[in-house]
């Protein structure tokens, strides 16, 4: 199930707080009232929203100053919404890092259109080092066949192309026993002149390079073979 996208609405006036969270909620989204800016920074963290709707003339910290704070911690898109349209306080807004400026009064399928619009176009970033292409990751572990590398504990590990295509082949398929045959036949092909002790000294190998983690290992099942052991 997707999680629902989750709006703060921050606004003194509880009835048009009210009324914007009605049509929010109509439209799937969770909501959370807060009434002043004190509040606001408060509460931000913990209930961690997708988009904030932040009304500008609020007791106590006004929203220009909300903003300008939670610049400073996050990226969340910022709609504001005020009764003053001058082109200063639009400009002024922007300029503190909000992403949209709505006049009150405003048509609520404006709003909510706004605020979809806004959502579309907000990408959260992207960790700088995700990989891409054919990878298995797990903690303190990414083997990428497609570029054959292996990054292990944040740092780049040499491997011969063998080494990491059994790995990338046993990490593939987590808790699956396979024996010294079945390796040779998927690593070294059917036509592989040589025998299993090549799968043991290339599993010696892989365990120098990269140790077992607290949530994983690279585990000989006495008898049979080897696998990925993913741990509960």
């Amino acid at each position: 199930m997707v999680a629902r996208q989750k709006i703060m609405i921050v606004d003194d006036d509880n009835n048009i707080a009210e009324l914007i969270s009605l049509y929010l909620t109509k439209e799937c989204f969770d909501t959370k009232i807060v009434n002043d800016g004190e509040e606001a920074l408060r509460e931000f963290d913990s209930f961690a929203p997708n988009l904030l709707l932040l009304d500008l003339m609020l007791p106590g910290i006004d929203g220009y100053q909300v903003c300008r704070e939670l610049r400073q911690r996050s990226n969340v898109p910022i709609i504001m919404l005020s009764a003053k349209g001058e082109i200063f306080d639009k400009v002024l807004g922007l300029e503190l890092g909000a992403d949209d400026y709505m006049i009150k009064p405003f048509d609520s399928k404006e709003l909510v259109a706004r605020v979809k619009a806004v959502l579309r176009r907000f990408q959260p970033d992207k960790p700088a080092n995700k990989p891409s292409g054919r990878y298995v990751e797990y903690p303190d572990l990414i083997i990428n066949q497609t570029n054959y590398s292996v990054i292990y504990k944040g740092e780049s590990v040499d491997m011969p192309p063998k080494e990491l295509e059994l790995l990338y082949f046993l990490a593939s398929s987590p808790n699956q026993v396979f024996t010294r045959e079945q390796l040779l036949d998927h690593i070294w092909g059917y036509e592989y002149i040589g025998d299993t002790r090549t799968v043991d000294v290339h599993i010696k190998r892989l365990r120098e390079k990269i140790k077992d983690n607290e949530h994983w290992a690279l585990s000989t099942v006495w008898g049979i073979g080897y696998k990925f052991e993913v741990k509960n």
